[in-house]
């Protein structure tokens, strides 16, 4: 089956190719926040006048009034609407996301995505990319090789002064043959992830690990910011800030890229061996207003972990089961199936009072879990 597949690699423009990257940055957040703001207005407008119809304006449009739009690929203005669109009708559908916001340069990432029109975009030697609108190949670091046909490209540059591309291409992927087996997921913070067949998935606590040398780098942070301050120094021309700045971003950028990391091998592990997959539909965002635990549910990426899981489900034929999140795993016994009622977070182990089998809270709770899901597919 044909499918979307996106590959990110390290980019390392010339000063020229910065600028041009720059510009298109500037031009595509220009257009952006232009067709949002006219869209506001247009709402308005036929909000207090039904005879009024709504139209919205084309990139097109406000070439005449900013001539400097001409410099840039059109195709990442088109693109610009198009991710507008997408927001509107994001924010339409779900209430819980939010009205499109207007886009900063501030924003720690800045990105615009192009289109591949008959070989615009294209991979020369291994080393070196075909970017349209740019008269040289930028360098790469191609460290493997994409399949497939290439539908479009998307540059951004980070916090930390890294060049990326991420090429998206039509591929044909292989399902995974059958295991014949089915597993149980319980989502944890002590361990990561306790699966039904008893084994633990260490949490790693990536941001932890680097918090006391993030908490160093920051406050120096600080301290630049209220010195530029003082000298009456703009944040973005005192160097040393923007230094700083920069430090701090690439400690982020490697805390991330880790956690990227373990996430993919342990989502590629699993789907790998198994055909069925269950696990708790949890309440993320509600759980995030836990003070305490907020920290720790950022740092151990369950909402990031699930969507892996769920596209490589879809990608190599596996199926995904979302258990209800008011589903009682932690209190039913996997052996009997008596209910002991709700536990303290503090009692990690207990025995049945019915059938005296003897519990590891996490490692039943999966055996629930999986209990659970693989009952909701028979009644499928």
């Amino acid at each position: 089956m044909k499918r979307l597949k996106a590959y990110k690699f390290r980019l390392y423009p010339t000063e020229e190719q910065e600028i041009y990257f720059a510009k298109s940055f500037g031009c595509v957040r220009k257009v952006y926040n232009l067709m949002l703001d006219d869209r506001m207005k247009t709402y308005e407008e036929t909000k207090n006048d039904p005879s009024k119809k709504m139209s919205f304006p084309t990139p097109a449009k406000y070439k005449k009034d900013f001539p400097f739009l001409k410099e840039v690929d059109s195709l990442a203005l088109a693109n610009a609407q198009l991710n507008l669109d997408k927001a509107y009708k994001n924010f339409f559908r779900d209430k819980t996301v939010g009205f499109p916001q207007f886009k900063s340069k501030k924003n720690p990432v800045q990105s615009y995505t192009t289109n591949n029109q008959n070989g615009t975009i294209a991979l020369i030697d291994n080393k070196l990319i075909k970017i349209p609108k740019l008269k040289s190949l930028v360098r790469i670091k191609l460290h493997r090789q994409p399949q497939g046909l290439i539908k479009s490209a998307t540059i951004s540059r980070h916090a930390s002064g890294k060049y990326y591309v991420s090429i998206l291409c039509e591929e044909e992927i292989i399902e995974h043959p059958k295991t014949n087996s089915a597993i149980g997921i319980d989502l944890g913070i002590t361990d990561f992830a306790i699966l039904s067949d008893g084994q633990k998935i260490d949490n790693n606590k990536f941001t932890s690990k680097m918090a006391k040398k993030l908490k160093r780098e920051q406050r120096k942070l600080s301290r630049r910011a209220l010195l530029a301050k003082k000298k009456g120094i703009n944040l973005f021309e005192a160097k040393n800030y923007q230094k700083q700045k920069r430090k701090v971003a690439r400690l982020h950028e490697k805390v991330m890229n880790q956690r990227t990391d373990f996430l993919n091998k342990l989502s590629t592990e699993i789907i790998k061996n198994h055909d069925i997959i269950c696990i708790e539909d949890l309440n993320i965002k509600g759980m995030l207003r836990n003070h305490k635990l907020a920290k720790s549910i950022s740092d151990v990426s369950w909402s990031k972990f699930v969507t892996k899981l769920q596209y490589k489900a879809d990608w190599y034929g596996r199926e995904i089961i979302k258990i209800d999140k008011w589903f009682p795993s932690s209190q039913i016994c996997s052996e009997c199936g008596h209910t002991d009622g709700k536990k303290s977070l503090d009692i990690r182990e207990w025995t049945c009072p019915i059938c005296h089998t003897q519990h590891d809270r996490d490692i039943n709770a999966s055996i629930n879990i999986l209990t659970e899901g693989l009952r909701i597919q028979a009644l499928a």
